[in-house]
């Protein structure tokens, strides 16, 4: 030890001599008492150093060698004999899956080289650490890498949960009883528990649903003590900024439960992750930097004697200095080229392997393709306490299979392999299939009654039951409150009294946080917002969830709505973190699912910096049917005056209308807002149906008329009579409107009839989108059922009931209202208004002013549709122009 701790220069030595002092000081503390001992001098030594003034910088980086010591390794306990051959049998069926699939159809794709590359990570953690939910346990929750998916599909095959059958209609489900690409639980809802495909979410959301358990122990909702959040994610996508956006939260929050274990087989999709520099390293530097407990798995048990006999540090020194671009390379080649290329760095380190053949040398493993290197590491995890842990394993892509991809930087994309690499597989792998069978790549399960398939039994069976699985419904029934619970804001409001539909939201929040049955299971979700929503009585009505409760004072402890933390609190407050917030949001949304506990999450943020920012996890709570309500705060491109392009929302709703499963409402009064939240709640938590609301909510305030009878059901489905325009006059237009918009219609109304004796009937739109989806379901019914009774779309319907021409006008892009023209009856005029283009800051008159979708703007619009109708003379519509000072040369405000 302590030759190797004297390879210092001694030429940058001042004081060789008290130097070697130290340093056989440092040896003696190493071999008499240990690292551990040896670590905590040293971390007082550079702490003393630190608090006199010197300049000390931190280094996060450790030896490129394995973290536990070969003495301090734990060997798997299970038969490695038998978990050998099922993992044999696991790579051949995934092979064969895929293999078949793209010689039916080459187009189908798949993938094998992550799973080759992990797929004695997956083993070890399946046979001796992963439980399943049970009656003693809430059971771990496995992200798995996505591209992985044929491997766990091939031992499912093994276990009997999927049929041959399933396996020979790998991503072909049209038809029913196929496998999906990759984890998606909206394909395959009682198996796949996260869809992780989409690079870097994993990581994010693994993370704050490890925060979540915490939050339900907290709050005494479910017992998660035992329980573990397992990530697998490959090196390349740690790329993604969100794979380690939030890893500073995980260790601030102390998440002990969480394990994130990244694949480092050095190769992304193209090429390699780091081909001049070395991805561990940086990974390592990066999570301890953070706080994390990392534990490197970098070499197989073969180096160990090697590395036992570097006295002088030689062979670590090129280990580190060796790039993993050279690291690819060697895997991609033999081992004749590793003796030359790596080895020959030093003469010393040939002399090591001098008694070693080439096949000696190839045979040199990668750390994550050995079981006691994994089983050691996922036990340090599975034990470790106060740190999140991760563990960086070096592996090599598509392992096992030769030529035809190991190691190279086409593997990603191997998914049809020739005759004579499928045979080299079965050779490799000793699968028993004969010669005369190869040619149909046939799948092989040996019979139930096989010593190695009882041990695959009885490793799940010990562990709770099988992985991964998916709850589809939670077992407890929850009551949610009737609408009247909500007269507050279903009365109209007081004489001269204004409010926005954002306080009509809160006081709704509110009734349910006190709700004896629904409110401990209500989860709001905040990004350091709270005060523009009005939201911030919350903080001591329910407080701010904290594991450490608070430590301080807060600023404003003399103020009734102060900052309060608490252990317990309620609300889960993100700080300025979208993508935080929605992690969240869909770890209490699936919660239904994962821990079988219904929660009712509303998640609510400036509406701009919603779908379009966190759009990928959208869909992807969408995939894992989460269920909530995620609420657009300060939405429409003229409601939020003053704010700007950046923050002026004019679209969210256009992508709220491309995730099937989400119910999209843009609601102008506090009526509104309770039916559609009551509804949605009883058909969420109730009926346990898999949908979630994106309901928009404004800063505007106002008067709001109350609700009148018979106008709920016309409120959910997304257009109901508002006001009925004067019956005494001839011409008649339909007007309608959604958000605060609508009310520029009710103006419009008047203006139509003070100044030009025209009729107007105004029509609340709470849900455009849903309109259209009505009318397009009934569109596709008529057309596949020509001999039945056509169906009419429910637009179609209302509109038959009125005459003349229909203008709509939204706070939104035109494309928002235009989604139901199809419907709208053929003989009719139907003109849209909307607000397309950059938003500004200016005042709400001006801006609506601007994207000409104000009274004035409507009226001109409803004349020039009845004088395109016949039924008005142009004339008029030019008198409407001048008379409210509508410029005709001003600019498009789409090109502005």
């Amino acid at each position: 030890m302590s030759d190797q701790l004297d390879q210092v220069p001694a030429s940058t030595d001042p004081d060789s001599q008290e130097t070697k002092e130290w340093l056989d000081s440092l040896a003696s503390v190493l071999e008499q008492e240990g690292p551990d001992r040896a670590h905590y001098l040293l971390e007082r030594l550079i702490d003393l150093a630190r608090q006199s003034g010197s300049d000390i910088p931190f280094s996060a980086n450790t030896a490129y060698v394995n973290t536990i010591p070969l003495d301090q390794e734990q060997h798997c306990p299970g038969n490695l004999e038998y978990e050998e051959k099922l993992r044999s049998w696991m790579r051949w069926n995934a092979m064969a899956m895929v293999v078949k699939a793209n010689r039916v159809d080459g187009d189908l794709g798949g993938h094998l080289s992550s799973f080759a590359s992990l797929a004695n990570m997956l083993g070890i953690g399946f046979n001796h650490f992963w439980k399943a939910p049970s009656e003693n346990h809430g059971g771990d929750l496995l992200y798995i890498q996505g591209h992985s998916s044929p491997g766990v599909y091939a031992r499912a095959f093994l276990e009997g949960r999927l049929t041959e059958d399933q396996l020979l209609h790998f991503r072909r489900e049209v038809d029913g009883g196929g496998l999906s690409s990759y984890p998606h639980p909206k394909l395959m809802p009682n198996f796949w528990q996260f869809p992780t495909v989409s690079m870097g979410l994993g990581p994010l959301m693994a993370i704050y649903q490890a925060r979540f358990l915490k939050y339900l122990h907290a709050r005494s909702i479910a017992d998660t003590t035992d329980r573990k959040v397992w990530a697998f994610c490959g090196d390349g996508e740690m790329d993604e900024p969100e794979s380690l956006g939030a890893i500073g939260m995980a260790s601030r929050e102390k998440l002990d439960n969480l394990v994130i274990v990244v694949n480092c087989n050095l190769q992304r999709l193209d090429g390699p992750v780091r081909g001049n520099g070395k991805i561990i390293q940086e990974l390592e530097g990066e999570f301890r930097g953070a706080g994390w407990n990392v534990v490197k798995v970098v070499w197989g048990p073969g180096w160990d004697a090697l590395l036992a006999k570097d006295k002088e540090g030689i062979l670590r020194k090129v280990m580190m200095d060796t790039v993993d671009g050279e690291y690819q390379n060697y895997k991609a080649k033999d081992g004749a080229y590793v003796r030359k290329h790596f080895f020959g760095k030093h003469p010393k380190l040939l002399e090591m392997v001098a008694n070693m053949t080439d096949d000696d040398i190839w045979r040199l493993t990668r750390g994550g393709h050995d079981p006691h290197k994994i089983y050691a590491a996922f036990k340090v995890a599975q034990e470790h306490k106060g740190q999140p842990t991760v563990l960086l394993v070096k592996t090599i892509k598509g392992f096992g299979m030769g030529k035809h991809g190991e190691a190279r930087n086409t593997a990603h994309n191997t998914k049809k392999l020739t005759d004579e690499a499928v045979r080299e597989m079965r050779d490799r792998y000793s699968i028993p299939i004969p010669d005369d069978q190869l040619a149909d790549i046939p799948f092989y399960k040996p019979a139930d009654d096989a010593p190695e398939m009882k041990y695959l039994h009885e490793r799940r069976a010990a562990l709770g039951g099988y992985l991964p699985a998916r709850r589809m419904q939670a077992d407890e029934k929850l009551t949610v409150p009737p609408l009247t619970a909500f007269q507050n804001v279903l009365d109209p409001t007081a004489e001269g009294r204004e409010v926005s539909s954002t306080q009509a939201y809160v006081r709704i929040l509110t009734t349910l946080l006190k709700d004896q049955s629904v409110g401990q299971r209500i989860v709001p979700v905040l990004v350091d917002e709270s005060r523009t929503f009005g939201m911030e009585g919350l903080f001591r009505q329910v407080g701010i969830f904290n594991q450490q409760g608070q430590l301080y004072e807060p600023v404003d402890k003399d103020q009734v709505m102060y900052y309060r933390e608490d252990k317990a609190g309620q609300i889960l407050q993100e700080g300025i973190n979208e993508a935080g917030g929605m992690s969240s949001w869909i770890a209490a949304a699936t919660s239904y699912s994962t821990n079988n506990r219904v929660m009712i999450p509303f998640y609510t943020y400036y509406s701009m910096f919603g779908m379009q920012r966190i759009g990928d996890l959208v869909w992807a709570a969408a995939d894992m049917r989460a269920r909530g309500f995620l609420m657009g705060g300060t939405a429409g491109r003229t409601t939020l005056n003053g704010e700007g392009l950046q923050h002026e929302d004019g679209h969210s709703h256009l992508f709220a209308a491309a995730v099937p499963n989400c119910m999209p409402y843009d609601p102008t009064f506090g009526h509104e807002l309770a039916v559609i939240i009551q509804d949605g709640m009883r058909r969420m938590v109730e009926e346990q149906e898999d949908v979630f609301y994106y309901i928009t909510i404004m800063n505007e305030n106002y008067p709001h008329p109350g609700i009148k009878p018979g106008q709920e059901e016309g409120i959910l489905k997304g257009l109901y009579l508002l006001q009925k325009g004067d019956e005494s006059l001839q011409q008649r237009v339909q007007l309608l409107g959604s958000g605060t918009i609508l009310r520029e219609s009710i103006a419009a109304q008047d203006l139509l009839k003070n100044d030009w004796n025209i009729a107007a009937d105004v029509w609340s739109a709470p849900s455009l989108t849903l309109v259209a989806r009505d009318g397009q379901d009934a569109e596709r019914w008529n057309l596949v059922n020509p001999a039945k009774e056509q169906r009419v779309p429910y637009v179609t319907q209302l509109m038959n009931a009125t005459t003349g021409p229909i203008v709509a006008t939204t706070d939104y892009m035109r494309a928002f209202a235009e989604q139901i023209r199809a419907f709208i009856p053929k003989d009719r005029t139907y003109r849209v208004l909307g607000t397309d283009g950059f938003g500004r800051s200016d005042s709400r008159v001006k801006l609506r002013e601007f994207f000409e979708v104000n009274r004035y703007y409507i009226t001109v619009a409803a004349l020039k549709s009845l004088a395109e109708e016949g039924k008005l003379d142009v004339s008029v519509v030019e008198q409407a122009v001048a008379k409210y000072n509508l410029d005709p040369n001003k600019p498009n405000p789409v090109t502005q």
